[in-house]
């Protein structure tokens, strides 16, 4: 089971005991014990005629530590030199800490109707993907977008939903602001085609640089930077993460966006490390990067 925010509702108050000479240490070990924390995370923060008010100073917590806990906690109480509990004392909380006082069965019943649903929505979460094309030709319409089309009829053959996000001219504050709005919108995989390249207006792996700590870039072709056209060291992929979103740059020729779909739906059931998964996108681009180089302009100058 997943652990649940207690949303600071972090206190437990029993009202109906008799405390006379008790070591508050004692009652916050037995209730540590009971509740399986650590602690240093149970603290008795009151003690007033009758009532005794409990702190768990921890942000999340497992079910199996609080449900149906309310006997387990009053018997432990019971047993610590000094403390009385009366035959109608209450153990009050709000927020998940509430669960103490339930029932268990009744309760755990709850908790797993709740994880399920949970479970769903995340299972949905998961095929949730969004395609964005970049380049101001693109935008211009210049050349036609059939990148998107293609991904997005691989994606649905794939039980994905595929959302077309837009068409992104090449300026790096416009394409890292669109997908960071898409993977906060709850979109878990986000793909981009064109800006890869070596030229200064292609800049799309920057922009995803600006969005995951984590991403992979590794190059397909480098070239002698500064010489022609090519402003930057060569041609890269890239595979990033944020939290649950991750990121794939393509190139923006259609047959090398063809050629990545087989692997990129490999990435995406498998989901390896993001080191792994673009270098495999690579590897297989290299062999048509090379061609192409040597059919359009020859090797000299290039390093593959």
């Amino acid at each position: 089971m997943a652990e649940y925010d207690l949303l600071k509702k972090n206190e437990i108050k029993f009202t109906g005991l008799e405390l006379v000479g008790v070591n508050l240490n004692i009652i916050a070990d037995a209730m540590a014990e009971v509740l399986e924390l650590d602690r240093s995370e149970v603290f008795v923060t009151d003690v007033l005629p009758g009532v005794l008010t409990l702190d768990v100073l921890r942000e999340t917590i497992y079910p199996h530590q609080i449900l149906g806990k309310k006997d387990a906690l009053l018997d432990a109480l019971s047993a610590i030199d000094g403390v009385t509990v009366a035959d109608d004392v209450s153990v009050t909380s709000e927020g998940m800490l509430g669960w103490i006082a339930a029932d268990a069965e009744a309760a755990g019943a709850a908790m797993e109707r709740a994880e399920g649903m949970i479970a769903e929505v995340r299972a949905r979460l998961a095929k949730r993907a969004i395609i964005f094309a970049t380049g101001d030709e693109v935008v211009a319409g210049d050349i036609e977008d059939t990148n998107s089309p293609a991904i997005a009829e691989q994606l649905k053959a794939d039980g994905f939903t595929a959302a077309f996000g837009g068409k992104l001219r090449d300026d790096i504050d416009v394409i890292a602001g669109k997908l960071r709005r898409a993977a906060f919108d709850g979109y878990t995989v986000l793909i981009t085609t064109g800006g890869v390249g070596a030229e200064h207006k292609d800049c799309t792996i920057e922009a995803v640089e600006q969005l995951t700590p984590d991403i992979s870039t590794p190059f397909l072709v480098t070239f002698e930077q500064g010489k022609g056209r090519h402003f930057k060291a060569g041609i890269r992929v890239a595979v990033g993460t944020l939290n649950d979103t991750i990121f794939i740059c393509l190139p923006g020729p259609n047959d090398e966006v063809q050629a990545s779909l087989p692997i990129v739906m490999e990435i995406l059931e498998k989901r390896p490390s993001n080191d792994v998964a673009a270098e495999a996108i690579a590897a297989n681009l290299r062999g048509i990067l090379r061609e192409k180089m040597a059919r359009w302009h020859g090797a000299k100058g290039v390093q593959t």
